[in-house]
């Protein structure tokens, strides 16, 4: 059903954006393009930039790009491709190409440059960004956004973000805040690891909280709370890379991801079950989960597991170790279980998982995942999971209040 559009009048630190709202619906949850399609006044006549990929479309099942291309008045100048591609499954570096199915120009921003360049954004009145995110902080995609976002500014022109829903939903905040000592592309802003916040609500957040100040419009989901989890929205999940193929995928990212920069041990990527399992040859398998289920750490059980990886760490290595089960979602964890774990491995095994041994790259990467280097120099000086938790709840509550003011969803 259409509807009109409302612009919702917003604080004084907020008046560089306005939100479009459309009236509730019931069904399932229409994302930003949806609610885009209905009433595309803010896009009539002018000549679009789209920061997108194959993540992006409607509850139809048509694709972001074509749609707002077939919207009469508006003309697709170029295309802007993040990580893994415009139309995913790519790793490393990509480059720029020509859409086979419309000719319009993608430019990357995962190769040479990370950020339009004068060049790229040449003909261009408005930028659309719409990609799904899954709700890690390391996670890619919205330091793509952050990155536009500072482009527009530089050009003064308006952003927009076409909403999605936050895979891990919006209540669960876990992990440590960003220091900005350690900002990178897999660290952009002062959030928490897992930040509970949708792409738009990000957007937000980084325009004020690091002083972006472009011109910023957000067109919010229809129909999405808080509480949602991703098979709550009845809207179809497409792998948002090699590595996440499932919905559930991004929790257990959440829960191993970090622990991955450290290359000790598999962690499912190049298994059947990426972050779903972790592994080594040197591991015992019933010594690592007894010690592990041990803790009674909430929502989560790990069950004695056996794999040999068919690339990455220990290829064709047969491997032991354990199968994260999340017996509740509600309670579970996922920095604070990821912290357990590495405890436990440097406990049971402190020559094979030894920190001693790693590159200081890989230092480096763990460093900026955790968006802090005090996670490692506590681990090193054999700090307990729980201390380790306990140094950041107050960097953790301060962000919790911050966030507050720029969550658009109940």
């Amino acid at each position: 059903m259409n509807s009109m559009f409302k612009l919702v009048a917003v604080s004084f630190f907020l008046s560089s954006f306005f939100f479009i709202r459309t009236s509730s619906a019931s069904g399932k949850v229409k994302p930003g393009i949806d609610v885009l399609a209905e009433n595309p006044i803010i896009i009539k006549g002018k000549k679009i930039g789209i920061i997108t990929n194959h993540t992006a479309f409607n509850s139809g099942m048509l694709s972001t790009a074509d749609i707002i291309s077939g919207i009469p008045g508006t003309t697709v100048v170029a295309l802007y491709a993040p990580e893994h591609g415009f139309r995913g499954g790519k790793t490393g570096f990509i480059d720029d190409h020509k859409n086979g199915k419309t000719g319009i120009r993608v430019f990357s921003l995962h190769g040479k440059t990370r950020s339009p360049t004068d060049e790229m954004l040449n003909g261009i009145d408005i930028l659309i960004f719409d990609i799904q995110d899954i709700g890690a902080r390391s996670y890619t995609y919205i330091s793509t956004m952050k990155n536009c976002m500072e482009a527009a500014a530089r050009h003064e022109m308006p952003f927009v973000v076409l909403d999605r829903p936050n895979p891990l939903g919006g209540l669960l905040v876990d992990g440590p805040v960003l220091d900005m000592k350690f900002a990178s592309f897999i660290g952009p802003g002062p959030v928490a690891y897992i930040h509970g916040m949708t792409a738009g609500e990000l957007a937000l957040f980084f325009n004020s909280e690091l002083g972006i100040n472009c011109n910023l419009k957000i067109v919010p989901m229809e129909g999405w709370r808080r509480d949602m989890r991703w098979k709550d929205t009845g809207l179809v999940w497409s792998p948002t890379s090699p590595h996440i193929p499932e919905p559930d995928t991004p929790l257990f990212y959440a829960a191993t991801g970090i622990l991955g920069e450290l290359p000790l041990v598999n962690i499912g990527v190049g298994y059947t079950l990426p972050f779903k399992i972790v592994g080594a040859p040197w591991i015992n398998a019933e010594d690592i989960t007894a010690r592990l289920n041990g803790k009674n750490l909430p929502g989560v059980y790990f069950q004695p597991f056996y794999f040999t990886p068919f690339y990455r760490h220990y290829k064709d290595k047969f491997c032991e170790g354990f199968r994260i089960i999340i017996t509740d979602a509600n309670s579970f964890r996922p920095v604070e279980t990821g912290y357990h774990i590495i405890e436990t491995l440097l406990k049971l095994y402190p020559e094979e998982f030894n920190l001693g041994k790693i590159s200081k790259y890989c230092e480096g990467m763990f460093n900026q995942a955790n968006g802090t280097d005090r996670i490692l120099r506590m681990f090193k000086k054999n700090a307990s999971a729980q201390e380790i938790i306990e140094s950041y709840e107050k960097e953790l509550e301060i962000f919790m209040k911050k966030r507050k003011k720029y969550l658009i969803y109940e």
